[in-house]
């Protein structure tokens, strides 16, 4: 196998091949379940010949942008700078939405949206200040692969084509030209394999579990596998989010999915020389109450005394306070804070006994309220004490606000792992003022158009039931430093 812009060293061609297969919404609970019933032999498969680790942090807010972002670059948002999946965007006033509900694109715009979701989000919005995967071994002459991921920043020109209906029904042009790695595949629009099964629109153009499998095959079968493939299946966060945490279903379809890329070789034994496999969750979800009226917290009806613009209209002169729903979290922003202070926000919000996280920043600390608990919380970086990842932080007020625990000037983490630096980088991932609230596990937020899931799961949230994550990694016997997302490139990159 070549590599493009360079030659294979005796070097790189001894090394194994890494492959990521991301797993959207891949939770313990669930593949226990399915695994006590045997019904994910594949998952077996690499657990028995490697290392399953159940409890991998995800950085917050727990949305994909935000954690696809954190895995590729190795930074949380205050650096890389993708706040998460919908945001206030102070320099270009307007709420930016890269794919919350179709309900909500529509009425911010769908062209603006298309722009956003697949071109703005690597290109404009994610820090050039931070190389991502692709771009630093691109640079060191190494191929890289991307399938379907959301984020794919690379160093190559390539263009993306869209269909003629979705150009036509959102007034996408047809063509644009991005930067991605090498080896590239972003479903209908870029693919390796010729044949268009799996990618019309009714199987969201080739976003799906089906069309990733087929690319991963397609490179295998070839002999194609660059040092670094990372391959994205998104259909068991949807399932998740209609049936709940315990539905195992979701997990038996991905198994078949990789049982497929396993028998690309002439045994399953044989996929694992020379191929490091790492199969990853990005976030898991939290379970959500069947009742309607108790799951969702509308937070235009808590807000109802302040000028909350709709979304048709644009963020008009007349608005005080910006509602950018994510799920089981939410930025609240006030458009000036002097006349709508945030902690007169944060005292309204403390009303509902569904939110358990109501944190803004004053000054270079982070105030943190509840709706469960009285009592505050303020925090900020390099005080005294240090957390088990060697973060250090001073502290005062109440610590079960986040569900901290302080030993001989050591800080450990309970329902809220890695809590306090995974919110305190919210509030340097992008300009202006606002709110970070987090809702409870049962709870979900609403505003206008937002995507609901009564009675299933949904995520986004600080809890750790959004939080945790499974790893199963093949091939080596190394970890990275901390369990944590935030610390997987460079394990990655010492692999290579």
């Amino acid at each position: 196998m070549s590599i493009v812009r360079g030659r294979v060293t005796i070097e790189q061609s001894e090394k194994k091949h890494i492959i990521m297969l991301c797993v959207d919404t891949l939770m313990n609970i669930t593949l226990q379940e399915a695994l006590r019933n045997g019904k994910a032999p594949a998952f077996q498969f690499f657990i028995d010949n490697g290392y399953h680790i159940p409890n991998v942090v995800s950085p917050f807010p727990t949305m994909s942008v935000n954690v696809d972002s954190t895995l590729l670059t190795g930074v949380y948002s205050d650096q890389h700078k993708v706040p998460g999946l919908v945001w206030f965007n102070k320099k270009e006033n307007r709420i930016i939405d890269y794919g919350g509900h179709v309900r909500e694109l529509i009425k911010l715009g769908l062209k603006q949206a298309m722009e956003d979701i697949f071109y703005n989000l690597n290109h404009n919005h994610l820090s050039k200040k931070h190389k991502t995967i692709h771009e630093i071994l691109m640079v060191q002459d190494i191929q890289t692969a991307s399938i379907n991921t959301l984020l794919y920043r690379g160093n190559q020109s390539v263009q993306i084509t869209f269909p003629f209906l979705m150009s036509l029904v959102t007034g996408m042009r047809r063509k644009i030209f991005a930067y991605a790695p090498s080896v590239f595949s972003y479903g209908a629009m870029t693919k390796l394999n010729p044949s268009k099964r799996n990618s019309f629109f009714w199987q969201r153009y080739g976003f799906n579990d089906k069309f990733t499998a087929k690319e991963v095959k397609y490179l295998i079968e070839r002999d194609l596998l660059p040092a670094f493939t990372i391959a994205y299946f998104p259909n068991l966060d949807q399932r998740i989010h209609k049936k709940g945490r315990m539905d195992s279903k979701g997990i038996e379809k991905v198994d078949k999915q990789l049982q497929t890329i396993l028998n690309t070789y002439r045994s399953w034994e044989e996929a694992l020389t020379n191929n490091i496999w790492i199969i990853l969750g990005d976030n898991g979800q939290a379970w959500i109450d069947n009742n309607r009226n108790l799951a969702l917290i509308d937070l235009r009806k808590l807000l109802h005394s302040y000028q909350i613009p709709k979304l048709k209209d644009g963020v008009t002169s007349s608005a005080q306070v910006i509602l950018c729903v994510n799920e089981r979290m939410s930025f609240i922003y006030s458009l000036d804070s002097k006349t709508v202070p945030l902690e007169e926000i944060a005292k309204i919000l403390q009303k509902d006994e569904r939110i358990d996280v109501i944190a803004w920043k004053k000054g270079n600390s982070v105030n943190v309220i509840s709706g469960i608990q009285d009592g505050q919380l303020i925090f900020h970086p390099e005080g005294d004490l240090n957390d088990e990842y060697g973060q250090s932080w001073y502290i005062e007020g109440e610590l079960e606000l986040l569900g901290l625990s302080i030993n001989e000037n050591t800080v450990s983490y309970g329902a809220y792992p890695d809590a306090l630096a995974r919110l305190y980088t919210t509030f340097f991932s992008h300009e202006g003022d606002y709110l970070v609230v987090s809702a409870k596990p049962g709870y979900e937020f609403i505003g206008e158009g937002s995507p609901t899931h009564v009675g299933g799961a949904s995520h986004g949230g600080l809890h750790e039931q959004d939080s945790l994550v499974s790893m199963i990694v093949t091939g080596t016997d190394t970890k990275p430093k901390n369990l944590r997302i935030l610390d997987l490139k460079d394990w990655i990159l010492s692999l290579i």
